[in-house]
């Protein structure tokens, strides 16, 4: 209801009305006369209002459409305290309404009411001012336009109003605006820690809720967590643990102490207030599960510093820990979990919850259904057995490797991760690997090297390369495809990924098996490339590298040109190395050099049949079409070179009983060049039909590899590639060195007696031997004799 009135002139004039009294039921007739001159009328139609908003959600709706929203906000700012009083109370009951922050934004609503804060006494219109903010500040916008007319300031001043609403309304739009980080900072530039811990000593439960929570979102920053502490910050927060009043609001509570404990600067704080004592009472005592699960995270935060770990290793924290583990509740076994993983970083706590028999409830709560309890226990362990082998065995006593792998198969990163570190720490004890590989972890952890976080992949790249430290677990890594995402890391933009990428791979390459499949993948160029690279390689690319090639000797001596006496040429050795030598094997014959191939295993003769068309040089028993179908089933193998494994087993007989390492390497010398067409004069090169030889050879057995034993007529290239292969079969220490034009030669360390005072040996000293001109002589490598047997 409202009245229009026009108040009379003291010297009435013939255009003046009368006092005129209007009585309407229309709430569109009472929004109209909010834009009367006249203040009574305004009065009037603001308190009409505010009585019709206040009944529901539907009377707010019918003057939100009917427009009163901005002929209220024009009132905001009217002169008469009164009307702005009412026009505040009829904002403050429409801004509960979802459509009036929109519609107060559009207007430019925020400024004015900021301005509010800071000028007005009237309780009612602050009261109304900061429900209107708070309301507003969940807003991003609105929260923008709070900060930028000094909002903050103005609300930090009104937490110490003596009116509990406003206080309320003030903390809750405090609240809202601190989630973003630009006014979390500003709160302790403001000095607005203190009041914000001062309203915990108010009897309104919903303030000090809303505080709470305002504190724990703060003191995150470490700047608000040191002004935390020079506020007393601890003194106040134990004192309202202490009272029972409040034990609703402890679990909240100790998120703050959390938060403001486990840096440097906790550590005189903890042993001058008595927190870490208090901690452990809730702990011990408290029947509130979520007060003591609280409680634990704040211990975890304390141990987050070494002082303090030493400092609750005094106070039996082990022990806690470990009696919680036996709590049926989710809340309580995860943080004991993470706790027991923080404590862990102490070496001697992990030796404590082994002999406290902690390790196993742990292992046990692998088991659960609780996502975040899976993912703690798997953290705990991980801390547990790092560098511990006892822990290690522990768990694997409990049949922890076999849940571990479980949880590589879950939805949860984290818990991947973690189980993962453990796997690895577990199997860096040879006892344990076969365990751990037999139960399928390379099944389970390759499908995580093709997807997932940077950490899930890391720590999958570390299990992966303990896991492979021996022939078995590679065997397993390759049947499970793991090479090919494996490889993919190397290409990786993020440096600790393509770092441990590297690593796995250098494990993974141990073997000749292993090493060629990742040739053939591809990892060769790769790494070269990486290598190449001054930001992108590492400590790891090159040595992945080098043992790719240590463990492929063909690609080595392709690439370098060199093997040293520690690269032992075994049975599948081919130059040029590259492509595989089942490719070279379907190719037709060609014009390129021959492919020169070692392989003297002793095959049974009868199971080497296969067709001349095929395989020409192969040995023939007898042949039939039966045979002829069976051999074609058989996986490609290099044929056995039954001349060469004739020559290992006269080397072994006729050099080996030599007692002096250089008639040793003289006789090989012969052995070598009598095979291959004996000694040739320099002079007489050219006459020295060996690439007709070679050529004759390769169309007689219509294949482009050659057997080294079936050379007949043989230069420096392949005398020195023979002699290799013989004296690693029979021990002799020597290097393959590949010059320039079909030259390449072997070095050996000779140590030769002294002339002048027997038992005495010179320094041993490199030599070359010469196999072609003067076989069995050795020419010092540093002599004119030795260079001219290198050059043309």
């Amino acid at each position: 209801t409202g009245k229009k009135t026009k108040k009379s002139p003291e010297t009435p004039t013939n255009d003046a009305f009368d006092s005129l009294s209007i009585e309407t039921k229309q709430a569109a007739t009472v929004v109209l006369m909010l834009n009367s001159p006249e203040e009574e009328v305004l009065l009037k139609a603001s308190e009409a209002i505010l009585r019709f908003a206040e009944k529901g959600d539907v009377n707010r709706s019918s003057l939100l459409s009917l427009g009163a929203l901005e002929p209220l906000l024009s009132l905001i700012s009217h002169e008469d305290k009164l009307i702005r009083k009412n026009a505040f109370m009829a904002l403050g009951s429409l801004a509960s309404h979802g459509d009036v922050k929109l519609l107060l934004k559009k207007n430019d609503a925020v400024p004015q009411m900021v301005a509010k804060l800071s000028h007005e006494d009237d309780v009612v219109i602050l009261e109304c001012a900061t429900l209107c903010l708070a309301l507003l500040s969940t807003d991003f916008g609105c929260k923008v336009q709070i900060f930028d007319n000094k909002g903050m300031e103005a609300l930090i001043r009104l937490l110490t109003n003596p009116h509990p609403n406003i206080k309320k309304n003030s903390v809750e739009c405090i609240y809202n605006l601190v989630q973003d980080s630009q006014s979390l900072v500003a709160v302790c530039k403001l000095k607005g820690i203190s009041p914000l811990l001062e309203l915990l000593h108010t009897d309104v439960p919903a303030i000090q809720d809303v505080a709470l929570h305002t504190l724990e979102c703060i003191t995150v920053d470490r700047e608000t967590q040191a002004a935390f502490r020079m506020e007393k910050g601890f003194d106040i927060i134990l004192e309202f643990l202490t009272n029972q009043k409040y034990s609703d609001l402890h679990a909240l509570a100790l998120k703050v102490v959390c938060n403001c404990l486990g840096d440097s600067g906790s550590v005189p704080v903890i042993e001058e207030t008595g927190v870490l004592e208090k901690l452990l009472q809730f702990v011990v005592t408290s029947n509130l599960h979520e007060v003591q699960a609280s409680a634990i995270k704040a211990i975890s935060r304390v141990a987050r510093s070494c002082e303090n770990r030493k400092i609750l290793q005094d106070k039996d924290v082990e022990k806690v820990l470990v009696d919680l583990l036996a709590v049926e509740n989710s809340n309580i076994s995860s943080a004991a979990c993470q706790t027991v993983a923080v404590m862990s970083e102490n070496l001697a706590s992990r030796d404590t919850f082994r002999h406290l028999d902690g390790i196993m409830p742990i292992v046990q709560l692998l088991n659960s259904e609780n996502a975040e309890v899976q993912e703690a226990a798997a953290q705990a362990l991980s801390s547990l057995t790092t560098g511990n082998q006892p822990n290690a065995q522990v768990v694997d006593d409990a049949k922890g490797d076999v849940l571990l792998i479980r949880c590589l198969q879950s939805g949860n990163p984290n818990a991947v991760a973690h189980a993962a570190i453990t796997l690895a720490n577990m199997a860096s004890h040879e006892s344990l690997r076969d365990s751990i590989l037999s139960h399928g972890a390379m099944q389970a952890l390759v499908p995580h090297l093709q997807y997932g976080e940077k950490h899930l992949i890391i720590s999958i790249t570390q299990a992966v390369a303990s896991l492979a430290c021996d022939a078995e677990g590679r065997m397993e890594f390759r049947n499970t495809g793991g090479l090919p995402p494996l490889i993919k890391l190397l290409l990786s933009n993020d440096a600790e990924v393509r770092r441990n990428g590297c690593w796995a791979v250098s494990v993974c390459a141990s073997d000749e098996p292993t090493a060629t499949e990742m040739c053939k993948l591809g990892a060769l160029e790769i790494l070269q490339e990486l290598n190449l690279s001054t930001s992108r390689k590492n400590k790891f690319s090159e040595l992945a590298l080098q043992k790719l090639l240590d463990n492929n000797l063909s690609v080595k001596y392709s690439l370098t040109g060199h093997l040293s006496p520690s690269d032992i040429i075994t049975d599948g050795f081919y130059d040029p190395g590259v492509p595989a030598l089942e490719d070279l094997s379907k190719q037709a014959v060609n014009q390129h050099r021959p492919v020169i191939a070692v392989n003297g295993k002793p095959h049974n003769l009868i199971l080497l049949i296969i067709t001349v068309r095929q395989q020409s040089f192969f040995l023939y028993s007898e042949e039939n079409q039966k045979d002829r179908k069976e051999s074609e089933r058989q996986p490609w193998t290099l044929p056995c070179d039954v001349a060469f494994h004739n020559m290992v087993t006269e080397a072994a007989k006729t050099i080996l009983p030599l007692q002096d390492d250089t008639e040793q390497y003289r006789a090989l010398a012969k052995l070598v060049s009598d095979a291959m067409g004996g000694a040739v004069n320099p002079d007489e090169l050219h006459n020295f039909l060996f690439e007709l030889h070679l050529s004759e050879l390769k169309h007689k057995h219509q294949s482009n590899i050659i057997p080294i034993g079936r050379i007949r007529k043989g230069t420096y290239y392949h005398r020195a590639m023979l002699f290799k292969a013989l004296a690693d079969r029979i021990g002799l220490v020597c290097s393959l060195v590949r010059g320039s034009y079909n030259r390449a030669w072997n070095e050996v360390f000779v140590s030769r007696a002294s002339s002048g005072v027997p038992g005495y040996f010179h320094k041993p000293q490199s030599y070359i031997v010469d196999l072609m001109h003067d076989p069995g002589n050795l020419m010092r490598n540093d002599s004119l004799e030795a260079a001219q047997y290198q050059s043309i």
